[in-house]
């Protein structure tokens, strides 16, 4: 086989639908390693308002170290998305508790290896929590994985995003039945229960569930049992220490470590909250990752952080 042609073929991606419990069928990929056995099986979950393909160069990445990768959009996004966003009644919690729960069967049906991990980015790395099937997954490396409560945000920026997705956001949500983040050019259009569950967001997560409701959600989060390895970078203006630990601070079963990173660690000048996932990153972040995904060690020691104080939520009261 020529280089070109095994450029080809890790290049190419099986469409696949993956139909939830609630009848929604949702859209994604299904990517295979080259080698008859796959070091293991990823499931990528986007952040919020972010296509499914825009990681579509780092599971080609993850393909050619040897993995089987599912990418998939949520319910209302992208390859997922209805006929029309304003009576679909979608919100974030669905994206937990059937999206990426239906992605996870799917992929353990049709993924090979031994290991089921996950790699969530933003939102994505708190979602498993919620999913009934998350007692199956080996392993998650989660990247500025939090759920936009306002008061984490970063100080300097924490004005203008409070006023952008916790003012406007839900005004135009109002006005239009859906946000249209798109012509805005604020990340892709929402389903107005997402954007609302976003926009109204306490420090308590369970909060937003109905209270019968609350107790089930700790549950279900402190049930996971994979160990977690959450990234962040310094200058992540959504993904503070603070919203970190916070984020993790429900995954009171797991084994969990959280590492601050410098963009000077990558010879930037700034990362942010979007750009680990460019490819810019391949030879760098990328690589790093592998150690995680591949043999379960911490490719960054030095940089780790104290998880404390938010490690024990209280009751659901």
């Amino acid at each position: 086989m020529n280089d070109l042609t095994h450029h080809r073929t890790i290049q190419e991606a099986q469409p696949v639908e993956i139909d939830c419990r609630d009848g929604v069928r949702l859209g994604g990929h299904l990517w295979r390693a080259e080698s008859p056995k796959a070091a293991g099986t990823i499931v990528v979950n986007p952040a919020t308002g972010v296509l499914a393909r825009y990681y579509h160069r780092y599971a080609r990445f993850l393909v050619r170290h040897g993995f089987d990768v599912l990418t998939y959009d949520y319910r209302g996004i992208g390859l997922s998305r209805p006929a029309s966003l304003r009576s679909s009644g979608y919100r974030w919690r669905d994206w937990g508790e059937c999206d990426f729960d239906a992605a996870l069967r799917l992929a353990q049906q049709q993924g090979r290896g031994d290991r089921l991990m996950v790699v969530g980015h933003s939102i994505g790395g708190f979602l498993p929590g919620l999913a009934e099937g998350a007692g199956a997954i080996n392993r998650m490396l989660t990247v500025g994985a939090q759920y936009a409560w306002w008061g984490d945000y970063a100080s300097r920026q924490r004005l203008s995003l409070l006023l952008k997705w916790h003012v406007a956001m839900p005004m135009l949500t109002a006005m239009y039945g859906y946000f249209p983040g798109r012509r805005l050019g604020w990340l892709e259009d929402l389903p107005a229960g997402v954007a609302h569950e976003w926009s109204f967001r306490g420090p308590r997560f369970e909060r937003s569930h109905p209270r019968a409701a609350r107790q089930t959600v700790l549950d279900s989060m402190s049930a996971v049992r994979a160990p977690i390895l959450a990234v962040t970078v310094s200058d992540d203006e959504f993904a503070t220490e603070p919203a970190i630990r916070r984020t993790l601070g429900y995954y009171t079963g797991a084994e969990r470590t959280a590492v601050m990173l410098q963009p000077s660690d990558y010879g930037r000048d700034s990362i942010g909250h979007f750009s680990l996932f460019h490819e810019s990153h391949a030879a760098g972040f990328w690589l790093d990752t592998l150690l995680w995904l591949r043999d379960g060690r911490n490719p960054w020691p030095r940089h780790v952080i104290p998880i404390q104080p938010f490690t024990k939520p209280r009751g659901a009261g």
